[in-house]
């Protein structure tokens, strides 16, 4: 009875149980890797790259010998970025299938887009192969056309786009290209002709207008691209590409009020939400700026690109209490704002703030050690700091996190070009080929060469790069070749044109004068220096390079005029202020000297040389226990500045009279300028004190060999009446008396000096 009941049971209840078990066991690896494949494709069709990959994987496990799994994941991994591993997988399909034409495909169009001609010739095969099954497929058409204008096969190139345009006219980047390349033909009427054609055939395209729009726009034909760009947006009221570009014509023409309203109604399109605040910060209407950026951050608090802007027009118009209230806020919020964090330790840093900026910047480190942003600005961080070695490995860290960055790379190599131009050229030539024909990478070729003293080559540089770039970059190197050869005249030609293109470029105004400097005519050279300094009053470094010359050539009055309107140009010019300490040294006023190295320090600027001013300061006041902390505190800030060594060690031997102490710190001195005589009249002077005569005479001896200092050679006298070299010790103290008999030290040398004998 009981095994009846139960083989019922089994027989009855069980079934659906039964169908699903059997159902799994008999599911096949290619019915699995079919679900995962159809999966993956769904995935793709929603731009979720990252998850389609795992689906792909999946089916690659269960059958890994398709090729059309490897080539999905391939393409997954193209669209997620990883261009590495989806080259893998493309060319794992073609090992698996040879004729996978989409792998093929795929691949080859990566390979059209390097500037590597043995690539491009092995791209070029690959898609004859492709259109030897299908002569008419565009894609190949298209991609082989690239690779033979690369190799400079430019009538087959726009052969085959014409037929690939002809078989697909609804593909408007095989109409794009087509157009540049009749472009670099100088073929302007053919160009159009082809866009006229595309905009025909496809009426309701608004992508096709405002293509044409933006052809016109580059051939200066502003009319008619705003009435593209026009009827662009009159088909698509929801393109803001189209209404983008007619503000941009619209403000070009001079139509301002109508760019006005565009670029407001483009801040509705959510890409495009912050052009209206930045149109009208650009007016100088920083106010309305402010405030229009202030309301889109209202609307959307978790928006942090429009925060950052908001911040950034906070700062531009010195609200840096807003900007940092508004940092401070997000902080509050979110403790690990990454965004926040660098933005505020970018204020710090640029306010001298850098206790400050060191916290925020390690803390977004160690939330994120890989952006390669933060590294940048530690950079400058150690920069300001005058730590050489610690801003050059960062700037190498950020470029090893992205290689692209040329505008490190270029900052790298002027750290690099004083010291060692030749490691200079290396750090050049790896960037990316991509980069070295642009304007940038040229000119920092032509200083390297420059710094090397390589004429001939730097000027062939200049040369390519007049050919394409008209630059004041460019002029002002051809100007210093010129100047340097000889040619002043012409030289000066080529400066006046880069002062044209960039007028507060300093290194022109400082190499025009250079010209006329060189005729031995300082007074047109300081008359037309005037001229640039009344043309640019908002130019700080033009007013303190005026200021420095008039200086030079005894003009203090002058010059004090040139660098309070520096000072004026840009109240946080610390430049300007050292240089009017300078001049109130030399007018004897201390009091006004150390009130303005006083209010620098009050601001919040962390600056060594401020400090060390200071000390030199209260130093000639007679404070030596204040001049000591003062050195000592720029030592814990800049441990290799080797000027505030020397007088830290100077004044704990010569009035706290502890040498063992000052020993240490006037040893290191010598180590960073063994060539400075005053850091060895200080070592040589210690040394002395110390009873260590022999040694103290060597150092002495590197200081007294300088002409015109009595101190040092008194140092040297006594130093060889106490090893008994009575001769040199008299010798040297008749020099010393000569040049000043009335000095403490006169006194104690010549009773030391007599003593011995």
């Amino acid at each position: 009875m009981i095994g009846r009941i139960f083989l019922r049971k089994v027989a009855v209840i069980p079934l659906t149980f039964l169908a699903l078990v059997f159902t799994g066991c008999m599911r096949s690896p290619e019915a699995k890797s079919a679900r995962y494949m159809e999966n993956g494709k769904k995935l793709m069709e929603k731009n979720d790259a990252q998850r389609a990959i795992l689906e792909f994987q999946n089916a690659a496990r269960s059958t890994p010998r398709k090729p059309e799994i490897y080539y999905q994941l391939g393409l997954a991994y193209l669209a997620a970025g990883d261009a590495r591993n989806g080259v893998a997988c493309l060319r794992k399909a073609i090992e698996l299938n040879p004729k996978h034409r989409g792998a093929q495909l795929r691949l080859a169009q990566l390979m059209a887009g390097v500037q590597d001609s043995g690539v491009l010739k092995d791209a070029q095969e690959r898609l004859q192969a492709l259109l030897e099954g299908d002569a008419d497929d565009p894609n190949a058409l298209h991609a082989l056309a690239l690779t033979e204008l690369k190799l400079g096969e430019t009538d087959e190139g726009i052969q085959h786009l014409e037929t690939a345009l002809a078989n697909a006219p609804q593909e408007l980047m095989i109409a794009i290209t087509l157009v540049q390349a009749k472009l670099q033909q100088r073929d302007v009427k053919g160009a159009e002709a082809v866009l006229l054609k595309v905009c025909a055939e496809a009426p309701k395209s608004a992508d096709a207008r405002v293509v044409l729009g933006r052809f016109y726009r580059s051939q200066k034909r502003n009319a008619e691209a705003a009435q593209q760009f026009q009827q662009a947006s009159t088909i698509d009221a929801k393109s803001g590409i189209a209404l983008f570009n007619l503000a941009l014509v619209q403000y070009e023409m001079g139509q301002k009020q109508e760019a006005e309203q565009s670029f407001q109604r483009l801040s509705g399109f959510p890409q495009f939400k912050p052009v209206y605040a930045l149109f009208l910060f650009r007016e100088g209407r920083k106010d309305e700026a402010i405030r229009e950026f202030e309301r889109l951050a209202k609307a959307d608090p978790d928006d942090r690109r429009v925060r950052t802007r908001l911040v950034a027009a906070y700062r531009a118009a010195t609200r840096d209490v807003d900007a940092e209230r508004t940092l401070n806020q997000a902080l509050k919020k979110n403790p690990k704002d990454l965004d926040a964090l660098l933005q505020r330790g970018e204020m710090s840093l640029a306010a001298g703030k850098y206790k400050s900026a060191d916290s925020d910047l390690n803390q977004v480190l160690r939330l994120e050690p890989s952006a390669p942003e933060v590294h940048y600005v530690l950079a400058r961080l150690y920069q300001a700091r005058g730590e050489a070695g610690e801003y050059r490995q960062e700037l190498i860290r950020t470029l090893e996190l992205n290689r692209y960055l040329l505008p490190v790379r270029l900052e790298l190599i002027h750290s690099q070009l004083a010291s060692s131009p030749q490691a200079a050229m290396a750090i050049l030539n790896e960037a990316p080929k991509s980069q070295q024909e642009s304007a940038p990478f040229l000119v920092e070729r032509n200083w390297i060469f420059w710094t090397l003293g390589d004429m001939a080559s730097m000027r062939k540089g200049i040369d390519q790069g007049l050919a394409h770039f008209r630059s004041a970059d460019l002029l002002i190197q051809d100007g210093l070749w010129k100047l340097r050869s000889g040619d002043a005249d012409h030289a000066r030609a080529s400066l006046e044109e880069a002062l044209k293109i960039n007028p507060t470029d300093l290194r022109g105004v400082q190499a025009l004068s250079q010209t006329y400097i060189s005729q031995k005519n300082m007074g047109l050279a300081l008359q037309k220096l005037k001229e640039y300094a009344v043309r640019q009053p908002k130019s700080a470094p033009i007013q303190n390079y005026l200021g420095i010359l008039l200086l030079v050539n005894g003009d203090q009055s002058g010059a004090r005029a040139a660098f309070s309107a520096a000072k004026l140009a840009d109240p946080k010019s610390v430049d300007a202020d050292l240089h009017l300490v300078w001049l109130d040294v030399g007018d004897h006023n201390l009091e006004q000297a150390k009130k303005r190295l006083e209010a620098i320090i009050s601001s919040g600027t962390d600056n060594t040389t401020v400090e060390l001013w200071l000390g030199n300061l209260q130093e000639m006041d007679g404070r030596h226990d204040a001049a000591i902390e003062r050195y000592r505190k720029v030592i814990q800030a800049d441990p290799n500045n080797a000027q505030a060594l020397n007088n830290l060690a100077y004044l704990l031997a010569d009035s706290s009279h502890n040498p063992d102490e000052a020993l240490k710190y006037a040893q290191k001195a010598v180590e960073l300028a063994p060539t400075k005589p005053s850091y060895a009249d200080t070592l040589g002077w210690i040394l002395y004190q110390k009873g260590v005569y022999p040694s103290a005479v060597r150092y002495l001896e590197q200081a007294g060999a300088a002409p015109q200092n009595a101190v040092w050679k008194y140092h040297l006298a006594m130093a060889y009446a106490k090893i008994g070299d009575q001769k040199r010790s008299r010798s040297t103290l008749e020099a010393a008396l000569k040049l000043d008999a009335k000095l403490p030290e006169a006194k104690i040398a010549q009773d030391m000096v007599g003593a011995s004998h």
